[in-house]
């Protein structure tokens, strides 16, 4: 079968795919539309930002998405639009005139990620509600001319976007399942859980792919040729979110973009927490489920979910069985996923008043970086005794993990500083970090501990500036 999408309104048909080529090579490579530059090949640096669109109603919803790390069958049923796209006759458009004149542009390799970043943001595209800072927290300059770049943006903050041409040949594609082959190897699209469920019973081994960003790696890094593909990222079943006053359940393939902000509503320190997570265009193509499965010992987010109580779900064809998420991680690249299951949903429970909550991510560079720690607590504090306590931490250990030493120094204890200094000490005997570039052992362990006192002092009314989360 083919891989049908369109490009500036014209529907492209590929019959014979790469499961794992990528979007930026086919650009480069194919259509020799080159302005969409390869840097860092992992989706780090925003020089390959292209903007997908999936149909929504009478609409095209836009998003940012890296090209290096895209697999080109994640573009089935969608629309596609590079740097090229906004200047189709060689006129540019208004935000690429605005970057011209203010002097944007220095060496001129990062500005097409980032014209596109901020084309993104004047369209309506996801995400376009957040300063523009935020929005260009995943495209690098090296040049260091972040300044009239986000001058750019907030005087171009708004463009008129005709997707007429899109929405026609999207509706006229109507893009269900999919499926090829390519040599020995061969890659699946479904569109339902059922599917899924089907295909896995059939492919255990396959490798499932939501997002791809870090799949892609393994690809543009570790140069891995994968036999069985699954692209879950489309799945209705799994895309959705079901808010109510007990809490979240949050579909697989909900994107982190998406789920945003209902995580965020669940507590401030989840929203800021969310807003750091990767850059945009990661957001924007990694899913909830993807980044629980994957079982990274620093992946952000399971330490929040982990302290917040979460409850995974799992589906295969013959059921589904649920557990609490931490004793999903079993060790390092094991997690308890058995042939033929898929992660369906995660059930976050919502805190109740009683609870005094802490999250914090300490990383080398603010925006968009790989976790050297991350902490999450909470405890339930009655009538000045903590009822219960919930600590995890992600960089810490081979998966993400409880700290049982410390829960236990503090729950039942009066909610003191002498506790708290009770339980970071239990804290230093929790873990046995290892050390790399992100930092020493000693660094995480004291760190862990801070994370501990900072609830503390942020609880007796102290001021915590988030700023300080570079120096732990």
């Amino acid at each position: 079968m083919s891989v049908t999408f369109t490009l500036d309104g014209e529907t492209i048909t590929l019959d014979a795919v790469d499961p794992t080529g990528t979007v930026l090579d086919y650009l480069r490579y194919r259509l020799r539309r080159t302005g969409t530059k390869e840097g860092c090949a992992e989706g780090d640096c925003g020089a390959c930002t292209v903007l997908v669109g999936s149909l929504n109603g009478e609409a095209i919803a836009w998003r940012a998405v890296n090209a290096c790390i895209m697999f080109l069958p994640m573009l089935h049923g969608k629309a596609l639009m590079t740097v090229e796209s906004l200047a189709p006759r060689g006129q540019l458009n208004e935000l690429q005139q605005c970057m011209a004149a203010n002097g944007s542009s220095q060496c001129g390799f990062c500005t097409p990620g980032f014209v596109m970043s901020l084309h993104g943001r004047a369209i309506g595209a996801a995400g376009s509600d957040l300063p523009v800072e935020d929005v260009i927290a995943g495209n690098l300059c090296r040049c260091t001319g972040y300044g009239p770049i986000i001058e750019a943006g907030e005087t171009v903050a708004e463009i008129a976007q005709d997707d007429a041409a899109a929405v026609a040949a999207l509706q006229a594609m109507a893009a269900g399942s999919a499926s090829g082959e390519w040599g020995n190897r061969r890659w699946f699209a479904p569109r339902t859980a059922d599917e899924l469920a089907e295909l896995l019973a059939q492919y255990p081994d396959a490798r499932m792919v939501a997002g791809a960003t870090d799949v892609g790696l393994w690809v543009t890094k570790g140069l891995k040729n994968l036999d069985t593909v699954i692209f879950v990222g489309d799945v209705a079943d799994l895309s959705g979110i079901e808010e109510t006053a007990e809490g979240l359940t949050i579909g697989a393939a909900v994107r982190h973009a998406d789920a945003h902000g209902a995580l965020g509503r669940l507590h401030g320190d989840v929203d800021e927490l969310w807003r750091r997570f990767a850059g945009l265009q990661v957001r924007n193509a990694g899913t909830v489920g993807g980044n629980i499965a994957n079982g990274s010992p620093i992946g952000d987010g399971p330490p929040v979910l982990i302290a917040l109580g979460a409850t995974l779900n799992l589906r295969s064809k013959s059921g589904t069985r649920s557990m609490p998420l931490e004793d999903y991680f079993l060790d390092y690249g094991k997690q308890d996923r058995r042939p033929g299951e898929f992660v369906e949903s995660v059930f976050v429970p919502r805190p109740g008043p009683d609870a005094a909550i802490h999250i914090a991510k300490l990383s080398r560079r603010f925006d968009s970086d790989i976790s050297a720690v991350c902490g999450a607590f909470m405890l339930q504090v009655a009538g000045g005794t903590i009822a219960s306590a919930r600590v995890a931490f992600g960089g810490m250990a081979a998966t993400p993990r409880r700290a049982s030493a410390c829960e236990a120094a503090l729950t039942g204890q009066p909610f003191t500083e002498a506790t708290i200094e009770a339980a970071a000490r239990a804290l230093e005997g929790d873990f046995e970090p290892l050390t790399d570039v992100r930092g020493s052992s000693d660094y995480r362990v004291t760190s862990a501990c801070n994370l501990l006192r900072r609830l503390w002092l942020r609880e007796q009314g102290e001021t915590i500036s988030v700023l300080e989360d570079l120096d732990g």
